[in-house]
């Protein structure tokens, strides 16, 4: 469109012939277009791209030793209309001069600074000389529209006066040191190196020659074995078959000796084993006899007799009917016979019952587990 303009995102397009609001004397105008009346209002533009000043400044130290700075510096006009403005109307027709004044500036306040320091703080505290040279300089340039992004020395040196290398000479002194010592142990470590690698090959060599040696050796011994092979192969066979022979007879002896214990001794043991077994279990069946007969009482004992009285009777009967009686008073004379038998039965049960009662214990003895013997007959109690 005829009179309308825009400026560059870099630039600020200032706008002058009219009235601008505030105390401003010119329009300003950034990141968009504006309608230029023409031959009413006039154009022009600043730029506020990124812009570079150099110093290089000869300054005295506080000790009075000239040093060659040199820094470089970034910066550009400010971003706010009051910036702008006041960058405008110092460098609109020249704007390289901002270049220059800017380095003048930051020259001036670099001298000032260096000037309450000494060489040693310049060199080791290069940082804090660099923020009280941006801390100083700040209030000139923002009179002047113009903001500082960086300030980056470059280079300090003294010339040829040689104080900064004299600085330097005993940390180069220890840094050489260190570096000689560091070469010497190198060199150390490499002759030592030398040397075990050259003790490894002389051991190397001994172990080679013992190693043949040890070879030869063993290839003579085996040369000289396998010459006497026949002859000792031969003894050693035998020797084998005698070994052998000798292990066999032993086993047949052993198996001969089992043999005979399986035979003779085994079965004689069980013989004997089996008598001794009898004997306790009738000693043992005695002892239970005797027991069981000096347990019961008289009544037990009579009794006994009185069951076995009729086997009696019938045993004397039968003796009596093998013999050649004659019976005279016929009835009369049988019953005489039935009652000298019944009388002969009590009889005997009398004389056995007297020979159990010897041996008969007590009731006293019985209570105290004691066995007396019952007094004969015709002996006092």
């Amino acid at each position: 469109m005829f009179g309308y303009r825009v400026p560059a995102p870099d630039e600020a397009m200032l706008i002058s012939g009219g009235r601008s609001k505030g105390d401003a004397p010119f329009r300003v105008v950034t990141g968009h277009g504006a309608y230029i009346t023409p031959l009413f209002r006039k154009v022009r533009f600043l730029t506020l791209a990124m812009c570079e000043a150099e110093v290089e400044e000869t300054c005295v130290t506080q000790q009075g030793i000239s040093l060659n700075v040199r820094a470089v510096i970034a910066f550009k006009v400010g971003n706010d209309t009051e910036s702008i403005i006041s960058a405008g109307q110092r460098f609109l027709s020249d704007q390289d001069q901002m270049s220059v004044l800017t380095g003048r500036i930051f020259a001036g306040h670099l001298r000032s600074i260096i000037g309450s320091m000494t060489v040693e703080q310049i060199i080791k505290e290069r940082q804090k000389l660099a923020t009280e040279v941006l801390d100083g300089s700040k209030e000139e340039m923002v009179k002047i529209g113009l903001t500082v992004d960086a300030l980056q020395i470059q280079s300090i040196d003294d010339g040829s006066l040689g104080y900064i290398r004299a600085m330097s000479a005993p940390h180069n002194a220890a840094i050489q040191q260190q570096a000689q010592i560091a070469q010497a142990r190198a060199n150390q470590a490499a002759a030592e190196a030398e040397q075990e690698s050259q003790r490894n090959q002389a051991q190397y060599a001994r172990q080679t020659a013992i190693v043949q040696a040890q070879y030869k050796a063993e290839v003579d011994k085996a040369q000289a074995e396998a010459a006497q092979a026949g002859p000792l192969a031969q003894a050693q066979a035998q020797r084998e078959v005698l070994a052998m022979q000798t292990e066999l007879a032993q086993r047949a002896a052993e198996l001969r000796q089992q043999e005979l214990v399986s035979e003779v001794v085994k079965p004689a043991e069980a013989d004997a084993e089996r008598v001794r077994i009898l004997a306790v279990a009738e000693a043992e069946k005695m002892k239970i006899q005797a027991e069981a007969a000096a347990s019961h009482n008289r009544v037990a004992l009579d009794r006994l007799l009185i069951d076995q009285l009729p086997e009696i009777v019938r045993q004397a009967a039968q003796g009596l009917s093998g013999a050649n009686l004659t019976v005279l008073n016929g009835a009369d004379g049988l019953s005489e016979i039935a009652t000298g038998l019944v009388g002969q039965g009590l009889a005997i049960y009398d004389s056995l019952r007297d020979s159990l009662g010897q041996h008969e214990p007590t009731e006293e003895a019985t209570d105290r587990g004691e066995l007396n013997p019952r007094p004969a007959p015709g002996e006092d109690l």
